[in-house]
Parts: C-alpha cells; sequence; structure tokens
C-alpha cells in the first residue's frame, strides 16, 4: 500500500518534469479534461483535491518506449488496375519488384507494397517530402499525399472504409495474409516514427495524422469504475 508521504514524493517528482507527452490515449486525456472542468463549473468551492481533478495515467521515459510501424490496407485500387497503379506510383517513387521477398522499409523515406502476391520497394522522390516541415517529413503523410488520396480516392482516413491499420508488432505476415484471402487488395508498409520526430510535432503545436505511431510496450487492458460524485 502507497502511503500519502510517498505519494507526495511521486508528485513532487513529476512536477520537475520539463514536459511530458501523450503516447496513446489522446481522446480519454481530452475527455477526463472536459468532465473536470465541467464539474469544477458546477462546483464552485472545489478544492483541487477532488476525484475529478486527475485521470489514471502512467509515465514512461522516452528512453523505454519503442514506436513501431504502423501499415495500411486498402481494399480496393479505385477503378486502377494493378499495372495503372504501379505506372502512376512512378510519379512520385522509384520501384523495384522483389517478389516474394518482403519489403521492410529500412530506413525514412522508403516504403513496401504487397499486391496481388509479390512486393515492391518504393523511395519517395525527393519533392514528394519536407525535411523541415514536422508533418511533411513524415512517411504516412507522404503515403496520404502521392497515393492514398489522388490515386486511392482515400481522403479522410478516420472515416473511409475502405482502409485499415495493422500495427508492426503483428509483422509483414499480417499484411500478406489481409491481401491474399481477398479482404483486403494492397498493403503498405512504412518505416516507424522516431521519438523526435513526435516529440517535433508535439512542440511544434501540429497534430499527428491518425494511426501513425504503435508504441510498446503497452499496458495491459483492464476496466476501472470509479465515481466522480
Amino acid at each position: 500500500m502507497v502511503n500519502d508521504e510517498k505519494v507526495d514524493k511521486i508528485i513532487s517528482e513529476f512536477a520537475k518534469l520539463p514536459a511530458t507527452y501523450v503516447a496513446d490515449g489522446h481522446h480519454r486525456t481530452a475527455a477526463a479534461a472536459l468532465v473536470g472542468q465541467d464539474l469544477r463549473d458546477e462546483n464552485k468551492a472545489y478544492t483541487g483535491n477532488e476525484a475529478f481533478n486527475y485521470f489514471l495515467a502512467v509515465h514512461f521515459p522516452d528512453n523505454q518506449l519503442t514506436i513501431i510501424d504502423y501499415n495500411r490496407v486498402v481494399k480496393d485500387l479505385n477503378g486502377n488496375t494493378k499495372e495503372e497503379l504501379v505506372d502512376k506510383l512512378r510519379k512520385s517513387f522509384d520501384l523495384k519488384l522483389l517478389g516474394r521477398e518482403q519489403a521492410k522499409p529500412g530506413k525514412l523515406h522508403e516504403f513496401g507494397m504487397y499486391i496481388d502476391g509479390v512486393w515492391y520497394a518504393l523511395t519517395a522522390h525527393a519533392d514528394t517530402y519536407d525535411d523541415s516541415d514536422p508533418i511533411g517529413v513524415l512517411d504516412v503523410t507522404i503515403l496520404s499525399k502521392e497515393i492514398l488520396e489522388p490515386i486511392l480516392g482515400i481522403k479522410d482516413l478516420r472515416t473511409d472504409k475502405r482502409i485499415d491499420f495493422v500495427g508492426g508488432i503483428r509483422g509483414l505476415g499480417e499484411l500478406e495474409k489481409r491481401v491474399d484471402s481477398g479482404e483486403m487488395k494492397v498493403a503498405f508498409a512504412l518505416f516507424p516514427v522516431s521519438m523526435q520526430q513526435l516529440i517535433d510535432i508535439a512542440d511544434s503545436g501540429a497534430i499527428m495524422p491518425p494511426k501513425t505511431t504503435w508504441f510498446e510496450p503497452k499496458l495491459r487492458s483492464g476496466l476501472v469504475v470509479h465515481s466522480l460524485k
């Protein structure tokens, strides 16, 4: 059992941190903040010690977190044949056919594409990204700007039902499985975002595109109910 003295010491140590970043659970964090504000508005005499002033969170040092890739699978080619898709990609990428050899990106601006049982390695042309822009440098931005939106017709990653996202923890084999089953038509493998890229985006006030990062380790799932009133 943690006593009040230990809790106070932990809180004082956290207060020394120059910044903390929400790596996962942005919506839960925002919801907790809104509920807390509503209850403070209802209880003008609040002291700051009430339960609604807090929410459950876990802090990790950035050097103990790993960001792995977050890949994409798409249901159809938006009316394109495979050959037409490959031809259109050459405008923005250098392509190399690898056959059954998995195209796992080895660095930023490299992509893997799996379609019809074969892998292609894609390397983005220099004019497709901006390394001085925290968002423009991201491979998820390049993929959306050069492939998903103009070629495959996917404009909103949050609402379009033709696209799904596969955490890199499942490996590239999961991408092959989703395509080979006929459920999806094409898959794209991405190089993971770096911790520094995430921090730069947060510090700039920009918003990370959806489904960009998959963090490890993840906490065990569970349910805790605590009444705020």
